[in-house]
């Protein structure tokens, strides 16, 4: 199957895709912000640098896109029509590097929270599914867990 874009306005849309303070990660740390929380932004000196470090919490949070990050079951997650081998072969790449950030992570022991996009754009919509996300951020942060992903 080939694209409907050429090579260059393929390349200029794949450009503007960003990796960090995207519209979900803003949306959640203003959330989290205004209850009291407070964390850096992608720290560099934490494996992996999360979307978030509370340092208070021992936690690295990661804000997922569904699509890079290969959400499972969810409808962002899809795979494009064209040059199918290569975005498989990414997408893989992304999954083991996402376990090996979560694996040296639990070995350091520090704790994960993963909120996936699809999850963030719900809370948008909705006061009540953004008070049940925030709630379950408390309610990992308080707790003794490891890993949890929303």
């Amino acid at each position: 199957m080939t694209d409907i874009k050429t090579p260059e306005e393929r390349s200029h849309n794949m450009a503007r895709i960003r990796n960090k303070d995207t519209k979900p990660e803003i949306y959640i740390r203003k959330k989290l912000f205004e209850r009291g929380y407070r964390y850096r932004k992608n720290a560099t000196d934490v494996f992996g640098h999360p979307d978030m470090w509370l340092a208070k919490y021992n936690t690295a949070v990661f804000v997922h896109g569904c699509y890079w990050h290969r959400h499972n079951g969810c409808k962002y997650a899809y795979v494009p029509k064209s040059r199918v081998n290569f975005w498989m072969t990414k997408f893989e790449n992304n999954i083991k590097r996402d376990e090996d950030v979560r694996r040296n992570l639990a070995i350091s022991g520090i704790r994960v929270l993963v909120i996936w996009e699809c999850t963030i754009r719900i809370a948008m919509k909705s006061e009540e599914e953004e008070q049940r996300v925030l709630e379950n951020v408390e309610r990992f942060l308080r707790s003794e867990k490891e890993y949890l992903e929303l």
